[in-house]
This record gives C-alpha cells, sequence and structure tokens, in this order.
C-alpha cells in the first residue's frame, strides 16, 4: 500500500514538473517573442525622442535586449549629426549629405546601456532609473555658424518628427570619457577640448532645470576641476544660451605645465550665466609661487571675477586683486587663445596692473635672481603687461613697461649704500659727516626713486631713473639682465653744494675759484657718473666718457659681456 502510494506521488511530482517545464518554455518564448520585438520599438524610440530633443537626424548602428540580469538594452554607435540653431550644417553641407556625403556628427557615443521591466514594454512606456554612456564626443560650434532655416528656409525644410512610440524618461545619466569641444570662429584658432572624466545628470527632464555633477581635467595649467550646479532648461534653437550656474574646485594645478612658472595653484569658485557667457567670481591660491628666472617662491593670493566667452574660449579679467608677499595690487585684462603658425596652440596674455601699495623686494624676490634683492622699500606700481603665446619660458616671453614710485629706498649691498650715505653728506656741505656715513654699514638718509622702465627678451631696460638723497639728485639710464648678473647704468649726479663744499677744509678753499666753472643747470655740480655690476657686486665711479650713452648702446655692450662671460664658463 505505501509503495502504491509512493508511485502515485511520484506520478504527480512528474506531471507537475513536465507542466513547470512548459510553462518555462511558454514564458522563454515569450519573452524572446517580446525581446525581439521590443527590440526594433524602442531602438527606434531611443531615436526618435533624441531627434526631438535635438531636432537632428539621429543615427544608431545597434541596440539590443538581454534577459540574463533583467531586462538589459545596450546600444552603439549613437550619432547625433546636429543639435539645433546655430550648429545645424548649412545647406551646403546638407546638399553634401543628401548626395551621399556625411555630414560630421556633432555628438557621438560609442556605448549606453540601461535596465528596464517587460511590464514597461508592455506597457510602452518606461521611467529609466540609470542610463550608463561611455565614449562620449561632443562638438560645439560657435554663434556665427548660421542654421539651414536661417540660411535658406526656402531650400531646406525641418526634419520632420514623429513621436516615439515607448516614451523614454530617464532618473540619472552617467557619461563617462566625454571629450568635449568648443569650436571657434576666429581664423586659425582650433578647437577647444575638455577631456571630462565623469559627468552625472540627475533630475533628467524636458523644459526644466537638471543637476550635474562633473571631474574635468584642464590641460593649461595641468589639473582636476570638481563642478556641480544646474544647467537648463535646453534650448534647442540655440545651445549656447543654455542657462548654466554652478560652484568649482580647481586643485592640485600644476604650474610648471606652463614654461616658466612654478608652484601648485588651488582655486573656488561660482559661476552663471549662459554656456557662451560665464560670469565667473572665485579666488586662488598659490602658495610657493615663482617664476624660474629667480626660483625664489613668494605667496599669491587673488581674488578674481572673469568673464569666459564659450564662443572663443577666451578669458576676460574684470578685475582681480591680488597679494604677493606682502604686496597688493589690482589687474584687468584678457587671456586669449590662439593658433601658432606651427600647428600648436598658445595664450596671449595682456593685462594692465595697478600696484598703489607694495614693497619692490616682493617684486624682485620673484622676478630677478639677485639675493637678497638689490632694493628694498615701498613701491607704488603701474603697468602693462603682455605675453605673447609661442614655445619658450615665461621669463623669455614676458613684456613689461611702466613706471614705479619707490619710497624709503634702501640698497641691499651695504657697501653701495655708505657710499650713496657718503654722497648725500657732502651734496648737503656736511663734508665731516661723510667719513662716519660711508664705512658704518647702515643708512642714514631717507631716499626715493621714480622709474620709467620696459622688460623684454629677459633684458630690462631703464630710459629713466631719478634717484632723490638729501642734497643730491643721480640721474641715470641702463639695462638689467634679469638673471641678476649684469647691469649698468650712466647719468649725472647733481648736488646742491658746491664742489668746494662738498669737500670742505683746505682742500675747499683751494678748490673755491672752480665752484663757478662746476656749476651746471641750476646745480651746485653736476658730475657723470658710471654704475655697472656683475653677480650683485656694485661699481660707482667718474664716468670718464659716454655718460650720456643710450640704452641701446648700454644694451649692445651688456649684450657682448654676457657672450663673453658664457664663453669664459661663467654662469
Amino acid at each position: 500500500m505505501q509503495e502504491r502510494v509512493q508511485a502515485g506521488r511520484r506520478h504527480w511530482l512528474k506531471i507537475v514538473a513536465a507542466a513547470v517545464g512548459l510553462v518555462a518554455v511558454v514564458l522563454g518564448v515569450a519573452a524572446e517573442y517580446a525581446v525581439r520585438h521590443a527590440e526594433p520599438l524602442l531602438r527606434e524610440s531611443v531615436v526618435q525622442t533624441l531627434s526631438t530633443m535635438f531636432h537632428s537626424p539621429v543615427e544608431l548602428d545597434g541596440l539590443t535586449i538581454s534577459l540574463v540580469r533583467g531586462v538589459e538594452v545596450e546600444g552603439r554607435g549613437l550619432r547625433v549629426l546636429y543639435l539645433a540653431g546655430p550648429t545645424q550644417p548649412d545647406v551646403e553641407q546638407l546638399q553634401a549629405q543628401q548626395s551621399g556625403q556625411p555630414i560630421p556628427a556633432m555628438l557621438t557615443v560609442d556605448r549606453f546601456a540601461f535596465h528596464l521591466s517587460l511590464e514597461d514594454l508592455k506597457r510602452l512606456r518606461t521611467r529609466v532609473a540609470r542610463v550608463e554612456v561611455s565614449g562620449v564626443e561632443l562638438h560645439i560650434p560657435p554663434h556665427s555658424i548660421g542654421g539651414i532655416f536661417a540660411a535658406d528656409p526656402a531650400k531646406v525644410a525641418p526634419p520632420k518628427l514623429k513621436r516615439p512610440l515607448i516614451d523614454l524618461t530617464v532618473g540619472k545619466i552617467e557619461f563617462r570619457n566625454l571629450q568635449l569641444y568648443l569650436e571657434t570662429a576666429k581664423p586659425g584658432k582650433d578647437a577647444i577640448r575638455f577631456d571630462v572624466r565623469r559627468l552625472d545628470l540627475t533630475d533628467v527632464g524636458v523644459g526644466r532645470p537638471l543637476l550635474y555633477t562633473a571631474d574635468v581635467v584642464n590641460p593649461h595649467p595641468k589639473g582636476d576641476v570638481h563642478a556641480f550646479g544646474h544647467l537648463g532648461p535646453w534650448q534647442g534653437k540655440d545651445p549656447r544660451t543654455t542657462p548654466i550656474d554652478g560652484h568649482y574646485l580647481f586643485d592640485h594645478a600644476d604650474l610648471s605645465t606652463i614654461k616658466g612658472l612654478r608652484g601648485t595653484l588651488s582655486a573656488t569658485g561660482d559661476f552663471s550665466g549662459e554656456l557662451a557667457h560665464l560670469a565667473v567670481q572665485g579666488t586662488t591660491d598659490v602658495p610657493e609661487f615663482a617664476l624660474d628666472v629667480s626660483a625664489r617662491p613668494e605667496h599669491l593670493f587673488t581674488t578674481l571675477q572673469a568673464t569666459v566667452d564659450g564662443t572663443t574660449g577666451d578669458t576676460y579679467l574684470d578685475h582681480v586683486h591680488a597679494k604677493l608677499g606682502s604686496s597688493e595690487f589690482d589687474t584687468e585684462g584678457a587671456v586669449v587663445r590662439v593658433h601658432m603658425p606651427d600647428n600648436t596652440e598658445g595664450h596671449d596674455i595682456s593685462l594692465a596692473v595697478q600696484m598703489p601699495r607694495g614693497r619692490m623686494e616682493d617684486l624682485l624676490r620673484v622676478g630677478v635672481k639677485t639675493n637678497p634683492p638689490m632694493v628694498r622699500g615701498a613701491v607704488a606700481l603701474q603697468a602693462k603687461l603682455h605675453i605673447p603665446p609661442g614655445k619658450g619660458r615665461v621669463a623669455e616671453k614676458v613684456q613689461l613697461a611702466g613706471s614705479l614710485q619707490v619710497q624709503g629706498v634702501e640698497l641691499s649691498n651695504t657697501k653701495f649704500q655708505d657710499r650713496i650715505d657718503g654722497l648725500s653728506m657732502r651734496a648737503q656741505g656736511r663734508p665731516e659727516d661723510a667719513r662716519m656715513a660711508s664705512s658704518d654699514h647702515k643708512a642714514e638718509v631717507a631716499s626715493q626713486m621714480a622709474v620709467r622702465f620696459s622688460l623684454a627678451h629677459e633684458l630690462m631696460t631703464v630710459p629713466s631713473l631719478e634717484y632723490d638723497v638729501p642734497g643730491a639728485k643721480v640721474l641715470l639710464a641702463g639695462v638689467y639682465s634679469l638673471d641678476g648678473n649684469l647691469f649698468e647704468f650712466k647719468g649725472h649726479v647733481r648736488t646742491e653744494a658746491t664742489a668746494s663744499q662738498m669737500v670742505g677744509g683746505w682742500k675747499g678753499m683751494l678748490l673755491k675759484p672752480m665752484d663757478p666753472l662746476l656749476k651746471k643747470n641750476g646745480a651746485g655740480l653736476e658730475l657723470p657718473v658710471a654704475i655697472s655690476g656683475a653677480q650683485g657686486d656694485f661699481r660707482m665711479g667718474l664716468a670718464m666718457h659716454n655718460a650720456g650713452e643710450s640704452t641701446a648702446g648700454m644694451a649692445a655692450d651688456l649684450k657682448a659681456r654676457r657672450a663673453a662671460q658664457r664663453r669664459a664658463g661663467q654662469p
């Protein structure tokens, strides 16, 4: 009896197993049937959805649905031929396409993937929680390229769009390995390329802003930028007018990727506006900023207001307030990208600099190699800075012209300072104090300096230098090499005291008859002087000839001396 019951159970188990297997087969066939029929519907819906969004023809090489891990959809070879408005091709391009010649795609995607349910497919409606996208290349042409409708609306009609068969909505899109190119309208300028490691878009919907988070590699100076904010609503007729705002963090930017600079930059700030016109406010911090010509760092901190033109990639500095060491200054200007004849890219930098209060030693510490800086004092500076594009170090390319005034001048070379102090005492008619002032290795007199200068090719030219000390005015012109190795100045010293008053004693009595002959230009005495030096060693004396030599002549002499140094193996 028991055996008969067990046999009956086995019989029913076989029937149930067969039924389950049959159901599984039926479900598998049904799923396969659904997948095969859903693939073309879903492919067409993806194409039509993107066509509606971008008002553009869309191409998709392939789309497959897999049931291995639920319903997994994968697409490959996606191309959006053009975006709306000014990014549409012109009539010639469209006619070329109609004749079989392809138009370069504005947006290409190697692969995208997302999951959905069979129930969503059955209802022809689905909300995709997350889409993974990789291998993206996006080209944004400039405003100046006209759209096909604006160019010739009679010849070209807009693409006819169909309503998607499957209503697709997306919660989050994750982009990886995205390359963004901002095309430029200026002749000779290549597109600006940005490598975007990661871009996440959330709350993706039509007619409303979405949230974004992006990690971008900045090429020059090389560093990582992290940004987040709002984008949209998307402006289909002109994507460059799409609103955008956000906050950015620029960290570990290596300034040495710009030849001639040293230091690590960090920056933070906010921006808002349109993709083509962004207003930026932020700060930058370089704890150890330096030019390689001096290799002595100073702390550089700035606050800035700028406008970024997405059409050309140019940056306009509306106002920058900077602090270098203990000196503060303000600048405004532009940083413009240009295309070089050797097919490389560069930046043309033009700035106007105003420094109402600063320290001369801060500027010299960064700008020249002489250590310690040869001049200390409070400085007021006005200058125009130009760094043209091209290969080479910044110190080799920089062009600077302006004027400065220095109050409370002190010279770091005590020997030379003593000679200035002694000169001042004699120029005031105090020869008895000159001996002490010329040998105590400290500054006795307050002095001031006014300079007009220009800088180019690592050589500073000074057409006018007025150095005032009590009792005397020194009028010089000269040249100075930025490496601090060589300098040469020539001119005149004018004193209040006469020759006899400067000497004093019985020698002064002997010189008294000569005073009327030595007076000149309203001064008690005028003497031709020459100041020169090498590697911080100063020499000052009477100029026996060529006291009025031009700066061009002195520059030629300096170059000859530098060449002789190199031949002798000197630095």
